[in-house]
């Protein structure tokens, strides 16, 4: 049986070693930001010329800048590499994948179970596991759990599980890794605790939830709010096209209202 107290100790003297698995416009800003804070971080991707890049201190991602890259690499905090084998090395893993939709409508897993199986290959008692890739509510207890209890151990006992949504919004400059509220949800206590420890250290809010089910329903309630009010606002704009009607300075004065509306742009 482990106890979370090791993997806290570590975390809050930032000796934590931490892994990211998927480098793209989530993985790598937080990667970096960890790697700033003082952590000791290797990403994990298995498109080679990415780990050569990061390696490079040359950034592919917008949201962050090759100085900020060239810094933490020169550094020794944050190398980058396609050897998963290195996971078993890591206290703390945080699995960025992309989990895009199938021609079904349904969401492709196959990114998210290749890197479990890969956490799982070399997984140790103590460690902390997060997954942040968007996906619908019971992922983990469902998907991930079972397929690294499989090894033999409790998760929340021998190992710690829990889900973070990712918050990005690519390109926005006021809103970043840093200062986007964190929610986080464990299978159990000792899970949510270590979890939120590790983005406290990082991130300007933390928000634990009671489970990693209703971590994940709040990522779906946030994606589906922004859909439908997107949708509804092009419809509102054909209507206006059609009526002769600006749909800009309508939705100017309809957001003068102080509450029960949000505005949302026609795109």
């Amino acid at each position: 049986m482990a106890s979370n107290q090791q993997i806290l100790e570590r975390i809050r003297r930032k000796q934590a070693r931490i892994g990211i698995i998927g480098l793209g416009y989530v993985g790598l800003p937080l990667a970096v930001e960890f790697a700033r804070q003082g952590f000791d971080v290797t990403g994990f991707d298995v498109d080679q010329q990415k780990t050569t890049q990061i390696n490079a201190g040359t950034s592919y991602i917008p949201d962050v800048s090759s100085a900020h890259l060239s810094e933490v690499v020169n550094g020794g905090r944050l190398r980058a590499t396609t050897d998963m084998q290195q996971l078993g090395a890591m206290d703390v893993i945080d699995i960025c994948v992309p989990t895009p939709l199938r021609k079904t409508k349904d969401p492709d897993l196959s990114y998210v179970v290749l890197a479990v199986e890969a956490v799982a290959a070399t997984l140790k008692p103590g460690q902390l596991i997060i997954l942040e890739s968007t996906t619908y509510p019971g992922t983990t207890d469902e998907v991930v759990q079972p397929m690294l209890e499989d090894k033999g151990g409790k998760a929340d006992v021998d190992f710690f599980l829990a889900f973070s949504p990712e918050r990005v919004d690519p390109g926005n400059q006021k809103y970043t890794t840093k200062n986007i509220p964190k929610i986080v949800g464990g299978v159990g206590a000792a899970s949510t605790e270590a979890a939120c420890a590790l983005y406290q250290t990082t991130v300007d809010c933390v928000v634990p939830v009671s489970s990693t089910r209703v971590a994940e329903m709040v990522k779906l309630l946030e994606n589906t709010f922004r859909a439908v009010n997107i949708g509804l606002v092009n419809e509102i704009a054909l209507m206006c096209h059609k009526m002769d009607i600006g749909v800009w300075e309508v939705i100017d004065a309809a957001k003068t209202k102080p509450f029960g509306f949000m505005p949302f742009y026609p795109g």
